[in-house]
C-alpha cells in the first residue's frame, strides 16, 4: 500500500466514519471482536414438571418466587396417614373441572384394615365416659375454628360456592360438632328410663353402642354433611368407617389430620376415599361391621338397594337415606336444619335390667 493510501486509511479512522473504518484491516478486527464478545440471545427455560402440573392454577409460593409445595394426601386409618395399599389415586376436581389435586383410591384391603383398627378402638372409646366423650367433640370443634379459612377455601372448590357461603357451611359445621358434644352426657336420659313392672324388680333400660358403623357420607355436601353423620355416631360411643364424598373427598381428609391431633384415639374414625361403590360394598358385606348409614347413596337408588340386601348377611342396623330426616343429599341445603335426635339414636341398642329391690 502506498504512503498516501495509508495516510487516508488513518484520517478516515480517527474521523469516526463508519463506512471508511470498515474497509481496514484494522477495523475489521475491531468488529469481530466486537461480536464475539457480545453474548447470544437466550432461548427460553422449559417449564419444571411442577409449574407444568400447576399451570392453570396460581401457585402459592409464585408471589415470592418459589415452588408450589403440592400437598399429598393420604388415608387415615388407625390414626395413622396411609397411602392406599393398591398405590392408586384419583384426580379431584373443581366445580368447573380444574385439578386440585390426586385423592388415595381405597382397595378392600384399606377397607378391611379400617374395619380392624375401628373394632380394636370399640372397647376403650365405648367404655369412656360420656362426658370425655364430650369433650373430644368440642376439641375437634375448637380446632376446626382453628382452621376455618382452610376448609372454607376447600370447600369452596370442592362444591363451587362462593366464598361467603363456604364460610357460613364451615361455621354450620363447627357449630354441628359442638351441638352433638352437648348431647354426650344427655342422650341417655331421653333414650333410657326406668320402666314400671309387677313385682319387686327395678327395671332399667339404657341405651349402649352399637359397635362398628359404616358411614357412607353426602356426596353433595362435602362438609356440612360430614359432620352431621359422623359426630352422631361417635359422640354415643360407636367407632366409624367412613366413606367421604367421591367427587369432593378433600375436607373429610383434611378433616383427619383435625382428628388425629384432638385427642381421639387411633380408631375410632378411618377415612377412606375412592369410589363409593367399591368401598361401600366391601364394608357392606363385611362381617365384622355392625350397621351401615346410606347418606351417601342418597339419589342412587339402586346402589343404596344392593349395599342394603350385601349388609342383610349378618343383620346389620341400616340407616337408609329415605329414613334421615329430611336431609336430601342433593343441594346440600337440608343438611342445615335442625338435626334432631334421630341420628343419636340410630346406632344405640337398649339394654334393659331387671335388679330385686329388695326388702
Amino acid at each position: 500500500m502506498s504512503d498516501e493510501a495509508k495516510r487516508k486509511t488513518a484520517k478516515a479512522a480517527q474521523s469516526g466514519e463508519p463506512g471508511k473504518a470498515a474497509t481496514s484491516g484494522t477495523g475489521a478486527r475491531a468488529a469481530k471482536s466486537s461480536a464475539a464478545k457480545s453474548p447470544a440471545p437466550k432461548s427460553p427455560a422449559p417449564k419444571s414438571p411442577a409449574t407444568a402440573r400447576t399451570s392453570g392454577r396460581t401457585p402459592v409460593g409464585a408471589a415470592r418466587g418459589r415452588v408450589d409445595v403440592l400437598k399429598t394426601y393420604k388415608l387415615f386409618i388407625g390414626g395413622k396417614f396411609p397411602r392406599s395399599e393398591s398405590g392408586r389415586v384419583y384426580e379431584v376436581t373443581d366445580s368447573e373441572g380444574n385439578w386440585l389435586a390426586n385423592a388415595p383410591q381405597s382397595s378392600r384391603k384399606d377397607a378391611r384394615d379400617a374395619v380392624a383398627a375401628a373394632r380394636k378402638a370399640f372397647g376403650g372409646w365405648s367404655g369412656a365416659t360420656a362426658y370425655n366423650r364430650g369433650q373430644i367433640l368440642y376439641r375437634v370443634a375448637e380446632m376446626l375454628e382453628g382452621r376455618r379459612e382452610q376448609f372454607a377455601a376447600e370447600v369452596a372448590a370442592a362444591e363451587g360456592l362462593s366464598a361467603p357461603a363456604a364460610a357460613a357451611q364451615v361455621d354450620a359445621a363447627v357449630d354441628r360438632w359442638v351441638w352433638y358434644a352437648g348431647w354426650s352426657d344427655k342422650i341417655a336420659q331421653v333414650a333410657g328410663g326406668a320402666n314400671p313392672v309387677a313385682g319387686p324388680f327395678f327395671n332399667l333400660s339404657t341405651p349402649e353402642p352399637t359397635g362398628v358403623v359404616a358411614v357412607l357420607a353426602p356426596q353433595e355436601s362435602s362438609f356440612l354433611g360430614l359432620a352431621s353423620v359422623l359426630a352422631p355416631v361417635i359422640v354415643t360411643g360407636n367407632t366409624a368407617v367412613l366413606v367421604p364424598s367421591e367427587r369432593a373427598p378433600l375436607p373429610a381428609l383434611s378433616l383427619s389430620e383435625v382428628l388425629a391431633t384432638s385427642d381421639l384415639p387411633g380408631g375410632v374414625v378411618n377415612v377412606l376415599s375412592g369410589r363409593t361403590r367399591e368401598v361401600g360394598a366391601t364394608l357392606a358385606a363385611h362381617q365384622d361391621v355392625n350397621a351401615l348409614d346410606l347418606a351417601g347413596t342418597s339419589g342412587y337408588p339402586e346402589l343404596a338397594k344392593e349395599l342394603e340386601t350385601a349388609a342383610a348377611e349378618n343383620l346389620k342396623r341400616v340407616l337408609r337415606p329415605d329414613e334421615d330426616g329430611g336431609e336430601d343429599g342433593g343441594e346440600g341445603a337440608g343438611w342445615s336444619a335442625d338435626p334432631g335426635t334421630h341420628r343419636l339414636l340410630a346406632f344405640l341398642e337398649t339394654k334393659t335390667v331387671w335388679h330385686p329391690i329388695g326388702v
